[in-house]
């Protein structure tokens, strides 16, 4: 994901650029550059890979101006190449861009057969061709020819530009694609989200969708989408304004799987009343006792988390759930039930496509709800009620301490709906309670076990696959343990449900295969250790995954074991998701990868 600043100040604007992109740096990316204005004059600078490539190219030719944009590229149209990184510009603007034009192709065709030369493959250099186009044929300001220029693209994206003769001015829109705008004494920001601004203000006004703004130093002009003069609310955004460091560890990955005892203690005290051993909604939450049905929909890591949750409504509350993922459920002709409501989960809040199904939803009479990380962002602010996380920044690529808060937080919500709808009692509710109170310990013993998952690690980063399998809540915890893996390591991994083995996985299981068998003692550990047996007939190499008991119960012959201290079976994916962190994050380690920072799949990704 793709992210931009923009600087309108007093001072120098490319340092100040730069720590911005720095704050970025979370969503990851593989080319970065930024663009000045300087007594009328253009210039960048730009660099493939990471920051400290541009910090180079700005040390050994600065840039001057107290003007300008600056972009970190995840690559998609084109390989992640200093042509292709952004900022992309003419003699006349200089342009970044977040998201995909559809129509590119159709607009890059028009404008070469009226002569223009494209300098790059990129989807988001139309649009200083475009612009340039409307500036010199047709006589445009610079207001008129971003608008026009913009009115011609499809697609979910935000743009920013400056122009050549222009110190003071800076020009930007979003469609699908978050922008804030951040107000100075006397200067103007603007940043892809409220944390990337904190260095310079707190004062942050949000484009709403499909917004576009005309920004001066002391002025400032929103417009909505058909172009009328529209008042946007400036609100004090809580982001932090320290950068977030690695702690002593070697990755952002390993920091922030180590803060989970931290970060989940704080997210349940936004929920559990201790003394009582209750659970207390924010003001306005839904009335579960009133719907007919929950649809909850997320992407990635955050839809497993959702899968888990499905398990606790409908146990818990006797609520019928519906889940997909949300590239799907944004596209599918969904039966939309009268009394139903919608719960979207997701870190960041931006997902394109959470957004898109949340805004599905709404039109079809849904109430909305979200489980969000950032207050501040698109999907909280569209949402009817939000349920908060406290995972604070999350650098890391893959999701760790978001994950397991985002249980912390489904698990409070499902038990609060089970006291509303009656299927829940006030000891059950207390019993629950007093689990999750017990979390933030138990994961901490988990993370002890991190040198004997570090050993199995450098054994599974010498395999070609692997597989992981579970029941019950376990079930979603198995598929979360394949996509880490694969995220980070780059192995190929699968999870299933365990009874599914034996419905054509089985027939690749050999003596080179390891399985991660995930068995909490629970209603479903007898039928998954029968699962596990077949898999060590087969001569595959088990890897268990349980408690003390569970391990001593049937651990006998297996590969290797991983020991979880023991847990309210139905919150163990809490404590579980730790050694499936620490598994995939030692396996990359072991190869070698970057955990912190994504592959390059600029030569096999064509859309975000």
């Amino acid at each position: 994901m793709c992210g931009i600043i923009g600087v309108l100040g007093s001072s120098e604007a490319a340092p100040q650029i730069l720590t911005g992109l720095k704050r970025l740096e979370y969503r990851g990316y593989d080319s970065a550059g930024i663009a000045t204005i300087s007594d009328g004059t253009l210039d960048r600078r730009r660099a493939p890979g990471k920051l400290t490539n541009l910090e180079t190219a700005l040390s050994d030719s600065p840039l001057k101006g107290t003007g300008g944009i600056g972009h970190t590229r995840w690559a998609t149209h084109g390989a992640p190449n200093e042509t292709n990184a952004h900022p992309h510009a003419t003699h006349r603007v200089a342009v970044v861009h977040n998201g995909i034009i559809e129509n590119y192709a159709e607009l890059r065709q028009e404008l070469e057969a009226k002569g223009v030369v494209f300098e790059s493959v990129t989807d988001a250099e139309v649009c200083p061709q475009l612009i340039t186009h409307y500036l010199e044929t047709e006589n445009c300001t610079p207001v008129e020819a971003f608008r026009k220029a913009i009115e011609r693209m499809r697609g979910a994206f935000a743009f920013a530009a400056i122009f050549s003769g222009e110190d003071d001015l800076m020009i930007c829109g979003r469609k699908g694609s978050p922008l804030a705008i951040g107000r100075g004494d006397g200067e103007m920001y603007l940043g892809s989200d409220a944390y990337s601004l904190a260095p310079f203000t707190n004062r942050i006004i949000y484009l709403e969708e499909g917004d576009w703004a005309v920004i001066k130093r002391e002025k400032l002009k929103i417009f909505d989408e058909a172009g009328n003069p529209v008042s946007r609310p400036e609100t004090v955004s809580s982001a932090s304004q320290g950068l977030v460091d690695k702690d002593g560890h070697r990755h952002f990955m390993a920091k922030e799987i180590h803060e989970q005892p931290e970060v989940i203690a704080h997210t349940i005290s936004r929920y559990i009343d201790g003394t009582s051993k209750t659970i207390n909604l924010p003001n306005g939450a839904f009335d579960f006792a009133k719907l007919d049905r929950l649809t909850i929909s997320a992407c990635g890591t955050a839809y497993y988390a959702g899968l888990v949750a499905k398990y606790w409504f409908e146990r818990w509350a006797r609520l019928p759930i519906e889940i997909d993922v949300a590239s799907e459920l944004r596209y599918r002709d969904v039966p939309w039930t009268k009394d139903g409501g919608a719960l979207f989960i997701t870190q960041s809040g931006e997902t394109a496509d959470t957004l898109s199904a949340l805004r599905e939803a709404r039109k079809n009479g849904q109430q909305i709800a979200s489980v969000v990380n950032v207050p501040e962002s698109s999907i909280a602010r569209e949402s009817d009620i939000v349920f908060p996380m406290a995972a604070g920044p999350e650098i890391g690529v893959a999701s760790t301490k978001a994950f397991t808060c985002q249980l912390a937080a489904l698990a409070c919500i499902a038990i609060a709906a089970g006291r509303q709808r009656g299927t829940l009692s006030a000891e059950e509710e207390s019993e629950l309670v007093s689990g999750l109170l017990e979390i933030p310990r138990l994961v901490a013993e988990a993370l002890k076990q991190s040198d004997k998952i570090e050993t199995i690690a450098r054994d599974i980063a010498k395999a070609t696959g692997i597989f992981y399998i579970g029941r019950g809540v376990s079930y979603p915890m198995a598929l979360e343990g394949a996509l880490k893996l694969k995220e980070i390591s780059y192995l190929h991994a699968e999870g299933y449900a365990s009874g599914e083995l034996k419905h054509g996985p089985i027939a690749l299981i050999d003596e080179n295969l390891p399985i991660a068998v995930i068995a909490p003692v629970d209603a479903h550990f007898e039928k998954t250790v029968s699962n596990m047996q077949e898999v060590m007939a087969r001569d595959g190499k088990a890897l268990l995954i349980s408690c003390k008991d569970g391990i001593a119960r049937a651990g006998e012959k297996t590969w290797a074991t991983i020991e979880t201290p023991k847990s309210h079976p139905l919150l163990s994916p809490i404590v579980y998701a730790v050694p499936i962190q620490l598994l995939a994050y030692f396996t990359a380690s072991t190869k070698g990868t970057d955990v912190d920072q994504p592959r390059n799949l600029a030569k096999s990704v064509t859309v975000e």
